[in-house]
């Protein structure tokens, strides 16, 4: 659910249901964990992640949220040019 958009801006409030079935975005983006835990799948990575805790992805990597609490919800801040920022 899309909240908030300036610019390039956009801050969505993010709760899947059983499973994350996101696809690879186009821009740059920041989760920042509301509530729950679980494991972040970040291209080729996996790591826990629990309440409170801030999460990037670059453009155009494959990320998912898995093994997570009913509770789970977080913030997604996307960000930037198609393509993500180069730097």
């Amino acid at each position: 659910m899309r909240l908030f958009e300036h610019g390039s801006l956009e801050v969505e409030y993010y709760k899947p249901d059983k499973v994350d079935k996101q696809k690879p975005h186009d821009r740059d983006e920041i989760y920042v964990v509301i509530s729950g835990s679980g494991i972040f799948v970040n291209g080729d990575q996996r790591h826990a992640f629990e309440t409170g805790q801030v999460l990037f992805v670059p453009a155009g990597v494959v990320h998912r949220f898995e093994d997570f609490t009913k509770d789970f919800a977080t913030w997604v801040f996307f960000y930037g040019p198609e393509g993500g920022e180069k730097g």
